[in-house]
């Protein structure tokens, strides 16, 4: 078999991307009658490259305002775009979150609001509820991004401390007809952990968020902790009627990502195993890509090479040493630790936003060769695995990925190919 490993690899990260970016994907999913006015509101970092769509697609009136992840802008012509912090919000994305707020408040029934959602609204989306500061939240969203949580208990704790996610924006927009367009970057495509569910009912607790604060050790200042032990916390719950007029609809998801990678897989002649959605500690999954690599090459089992193992969602790491590097860094320097250069294994794992966590990399590329020439340069996978610097790692071997921002995001790709095995004839 003629192919190059790595362009292969690149070509399905690229194939991965292209399958949820909003210009293919969103047009298709627009109300049918796109005539008279509407308020486009948006947050994530697909948001603007959402936002050009509907302002092509539109025929009617429109205005409104979006925020993105800072570099992650594009020119619209009547929706402002504003740019914000992520993972960690920031005073602008407080201030934006302000001004969506007002945009949608005092409608009416006649009135249609477009909400573009996608990953990393709830960052983006800043707005404290009453009597909790912005450096309160940034002190605990720091402090969850280090603990090891996973999306879904980050998430549950940022809608009670938040006074327009968890449903509050659907609510704030009553009576008009609300449609949100979200692009999922969560296992499970749940609406209520996109972005922390700005206009869906939640039924998720304000007990349940002061558990995951203490499950993880979380210090949190007394008006957070007076704040989640009071009624007023609670977000909106299903059959609430403010929500009657709002209409939620998933346009991409990982799932798709990884399907059209399977299609590229088969066009170059190796079959696809397709894992899914998967969370966990980014060293931990990586062993477990790691024991089915080697089992298909062992014993050509679940299925024979040549073959790609493909697999997304979104791991975590909790945060030991001083090293840069986000998870997919650090899944594929724990993947480079396992199989200590397995011949004919060849892995990506890049994050489909362009980039791994707050670095300038979408990810990297791990090479049968990896191991051997990074101890060749003295770095030892795990020493630095232990320092978390999955990003110094692969930087010094010249394997790190750079795409810039991509403009959407259904979050961590992962691609491991192996090659026809000596070990195993099928």
């Amino acid at each position: 078999m003629s192919v190059d490993p790595q362009q292969l690899l690149r070509e399905l990260f690229a194939t991965a991307i292209d399958a949820a970016h909003p210009q293919h994907v969103l047009e298709a999913y627009l109300p049918t009658d796109r005539t008279g006015r509407v308020i486009v509101i948006g947050a994530g970092k697909a948001a603007a490259a959402m936002a050009q769509v509907v302002e092509r697609c539109w025929q009617g009136e429109v205005s409104g305002l979006v925020v993105t992840r800072y570099g992650h802008g594009a020119p619209c012509e009547k929706i402002e775009v504003v740019e914000a912090a992520h993972p960690v919000p920031d005073a602008a994305g407080l201030a934006v979150a302000k001004r969506v707020l007002e945009l949608v408040s005092n409608l009416s029934e006649d009135d249609r609001v477009i909400f573009l959602l996608s990953g990393g609204g709830s960052a983006l989306l800043a707005l404290p509820a009453e009597g909790i500061t912005l450096a309160d939240k940034q002190s605990i969203n720091k402090a969850l991004l280090k603990s090891g949580a996973t999306i879904g208990e980050m998430n549950c704790v940022r809608k009670h401390l938040s006074a327009i996610k968890g449903g509050r924006l659907g609510k704030a927009c009553w009576p008009a007809t609300v449609y949100t367009y979200a692009i999922s970057d969560v296992p499970g495509d749940l609406a209520t952990v996109i972005a922390s569910g700005p206009t869906v009912a939640d039924p998720s607790t304000s007990a349940e968020a002061l558990a995951i604060l203490k499950r993880y050790g979380i210090d949190v200042p007394a008006s957070v902790r007076n704040w989640l032990n009071s009624p007023e916390s609670e977000t909106v719950k299903p059959g609430d009627p403010s929500l009657a007029r709002s209409h939620f609809q998933l346009i991409a998801r990982p799932q798709q990502s990884l399907e059209a990678a399977a299609v590229k897989c088969r066009q170059a002649g190796f079959s696809p195993l397709i894992l899914g959605d998967l969370e966990g500690e980014s060293r931990e999954v990586a062993k477990v890509h790691a024991g089915i690599a080697r089992q298909i090459i062992q014993h050509g089992q679940p299925l024979a090479a040549p073959c790609v193992i493909l697999s997304g969602g979104e791991t975590t790491v909790t945060v030991r040493g001083n090293g840069r590097g986000g998870r997919n860094a650090e899944f594929l320097l724990s993947l480079t630790d396992s199989l200590k250069g397995q011949p004919g294994v060849y892995a990506l794992a890049g994050d489909t936003d362009g980039i791994d966590g707050s670095e300038d990399n979408a990810g990297a590329i791990m090479t049968p060769d990896s191991y051997a020439r990074a101890a060749a340069l003295g770095l030892s996978a795990s020493d630095e695995l232990d320092n978390n610097n999955g990003y110094g790692y692969f930087e010094a071997l010249d394997a790190l990925i750079v795409t810039e921002p991509t403009r959407t995001n259904v979050n961590d790709f992962r691609a491991i190919l192996i090659l026809e095995s000596p070990k195993y004839d099928a």
